[in-house]
């Protein structure tokens, strides 16, 4: 996770190589034009941590120096400034955690799905963390990605309190926001896009003080445009019941993927697989 990988992952003496070394192209891209993308890869990542802080700008450039110092035979855009073929899907945003971030590369060459996990994972910081590598079987990923599954810990409020604020949200038929977003300060309605929320009850406290109450949401969002944000959530609570949390939430996008008519979110690799266990499930 986000270090060297270990002697199963194919890769030889970690001890005798430094992570640079560790590449898997066996051809050097060819002179005088960008070779043509014969393999599409599909990646899911996490932010854990620190690195929840890292814009997606940010990651896009430390993801680029992944790929040279793991030797990735990326693909590039034809034109007088080519680009590497790297496609994102509905990133976090700044300051949230998550376990189900989605990308695509294009490759000039084949590579080992497992393989490209691995070196991918040992090129980045621990933290910003390859967890899964499958080769793309058609269709578009974006067209995969409907809804996500978030998960809000708020410490130092009651959860029956929180309780009560979720009963008012969904009894709205409907909650004004207000954001600021690149096309300038845009209103929007908050409720229209959650699918469930619900307060989860928990023995655990997740930020180990068994005398602080912590009140933890789970919601389903769907994708909307203009995106309705956990933040957007909050602040929909507090328009309908006044909820002003004491201390900054802490927010991890637990899945992404299609929705089920039952609500269930199904992983957007699901449709990739070919059965076998491919990196960290």
């Amino acid at each position: 996770m986000g270090g060297p990988p270990d002697a199963a992952s194919g890769w030889g003496d970690t001890q005798a190589a430094a992570p640079e070394e560790l590449t898997i192209a066996r051809k050097p891209q060819p002179e005088g034009g960008q070779a043509p993308v014969v393999q599409r890869v599909r990646i899911r990542y996490a932010k854990r941590g620190p690195l929840r802080f890292t814009s997606h700008r940010d990651f896009a450039r430390a993801f680029e120096r992944a790929l040279r110092r793991a030797g990735v035979p990326i693909a590039f855009s034809q034109g007088f400034t080519p680009h590497p073929k790297i496609s994102y899907a509905s990133a976090a945003p700044t300051g949230v955690a998550s376990e189900a971030e989605y990308l695509e590369i294009g490759l000039r060459e084949e590579v080992d799905p497992g393989e490209l996990r691995a070196a991918l994972d040992a090129a980045l910081s621990p933290g910003l963390d390859v967890l899964e590598a499958v080769v793309a079987a058609g269709g578009s990923l974006a067209d995969r990605i409907e809804a996500s599954r978030w998960r809000i810990e708020l410490p130092e409020v009651d959860p029956k309190v929180l309780q009560g604020t979720v009963s008012a949200f969904l009894a709205a038929t409907e909650v004004p926001v207000e954001r600021m977003t690149k096309q300038g300060r845009r209103s929007f309605d908050a409720r229209a896009a959650v699918m469930s929320i619900d307060v989860v009850s928990t023995a655990e406290t997740p930020y180990g003080d068994a005398g602080v109450p912590c009140a933890i949401l789970e919601l389903v969002v769907r994708q909307v445009t203009p995106s309705v944000r956990p933040d957007d959530v909050l602040s929909g609570l507090r328009a309908v019941a006044d909820l002003e949390p004491p201390v900054s939430p802490r927010v991890i996008r637990l899945a992404q993927g299609t929705l089920t008519a039952q609500g269930a979110i199904v992983d957007p690799l699901e449709a990739d697989r070919d059965g076998a266990s491919i990196g960290e499930r």
